[in-house]
């Protein structure tokens, strides 16, 4: 029940990657016959991430995952106009108080430097204040990170909502719709699983994705970068990835995200048919058979395998390790945060005890009904002590 940290990685990738382990296991910059296999092998996986995801091969960039795409995103884009002759100090940023940790540290990274920063709320049930967003936008408002779905609550924030204020500012304010800034990234690792993502329709600038949500191996992310957005290199060297990330491509696992991505696209309507039923159906169960039992986040807006709720019991990280023994897997919150307790749910303006006490489910491929009965069974016995 903890699928948002991690997924298994399906046989059909591992099947997918075997063999560049250790008999295409080429160095990909080689002009050798290996290297030139290991080559091929990348240009198609980058091919066929780009079909899926509705993108340009050249706009997809491999990395090493999730943090490292969104902290790519975010250096990226403040090097570069730093190197352009831009002072940290005349910048403005936005992001929102529910970003994940390695998007918020990057941005109170470059706040200490001098720019300024803006933290943009949420309502009670976990979605983006669209009127403060249009109000925080300033001429001088260079980037803008909002998280596509939270990850400890599962809201599916408006993205092409976003998008078109953004452009309508542009339009209006700067008088000029062709600007390249303000620049919006979005950290979409939640999302890739159920959502469909069209990068020609979404009109997102920045986007990270990361292989270990969607039952990829871990290790492996992508930075997808809009063409025509110029941002610097997080780590530099070998000029590889078109010189935004160097270093040898890791090239099994570059093909098992190709492959993971491929099957989430193949299932992702029937599953997300079938974990929303789930979803809902567990929900009910906790609130009709736990007494104060309480759900965070948005109801309809809300990603098919989340479910975070509260329940009346002796603060989170005790219930965790009680539903553990009993061979529950859930979490307290984000497994990337350092804070005791979830500072998104906190965000939604709920009381301490709410807080303390909420625990994220996430329902995944192997999840059945049986599992989910048997974990709302444990979860009474924990509220009623009798664990």
């Amino acid at each position: 029940m903890d699928y948002a940290a991690a997924t298994p990685v399906r046989k059909e990738v591992k099947k997918a990657m075997d063999r560049f382990w250790d008999v295409d296991f080429g160095n990909p910059g080689g002009i050798h016959q290996e290297g030139v296999i290991a080559r091929k092998a990348i240009t198609e996986s980058r091919e066929k991430i780009a079909e899926i995801l509705k993108a340009r091969p050249n706009e997809i960039i491999f990395n090493s995952g999730g943090t490292e795409s969104n902290n790519s995103a975010i250096f990226g884009v403040l090097d570069k106009l730093e190197e352009q002759g831009m002072d940290i100090k005349d910048m403005h940023l936005i992001t929102t108080v529910m970003e994940h940790p390695s998007v918020l540290s990057y941005f109170k990274y470059f706040e200490k430097k001098g720019a300024q920063l803006d933290l943009l709320n949420i309502d009670e049930n976990g979605i983006v204040d669209l009127k403060e967003f249009r109000k925080l936008l300033k001429p001088n408002t260079v980037l803008i990170s909002i998280v596509f779905v939270n990850n400890e609550i599962g809201t599916i924030q408006p993205i092409n909502e976003i998008v078109k204020i953004i452009r309508n500012f542009k339009k209006i304010q700067l008088k000029n719709h062709n600007s390249v800034l303000p620049i919006l990234h979005s950290d979409a690792a939640q999302a890739l699983l159920y959502i469909p993502i069209d990068m020609r329709n979404l009109r997102v600038d920045l986007m990270s994705f990361d292989s270990q949500k969607i039952y990829g191996p871990k290790g492996l992310g992508i930075l997808y970068v809009r063409k025509g957005i110029e941002i610097n290199p997080l780590i530099s060297g070998g000029n590889q990835e078109r010189g935004l990330r160097s270093g040898t491509e890791n090239v099994p696992l570059i093909i098992g995200f190709a492959k993971a991505l491929e099957l989430a696209k193949e299932e992702q309507e029937k599953e997300v048919k079938r974990l929303t039923g789930l979803r809902d159906y567990f929900i009910k169960e906790v609130l009709e058979n736990i007494s104060g039992a309480e759900l965070n986040g948005d109801t309809v807006r809300r990603l098919a395998n989340n479910v975070n709720i509260s329940i009346p019991a002796s603060g989170n990280e005790f219930s965790v390790i009680q539903l553990d023994n009993k061979g529950i897997a859930c979490s307290p919150k984000t497994a990337c945060s350092k804070s005791r307790y979830s500072y998104i749910v906190e965000s939604l303006g709920k009381s301490e005890e709410i807080v303390k006490n909420s625990i994220r489910f996430s329902l995944g491929k192997l999840t059945t009904k049986k599992d989910i009965d048997y974990v709302v069974k444990v979860l009474m016995e924990v509220v009623n002590n009798k664990i």
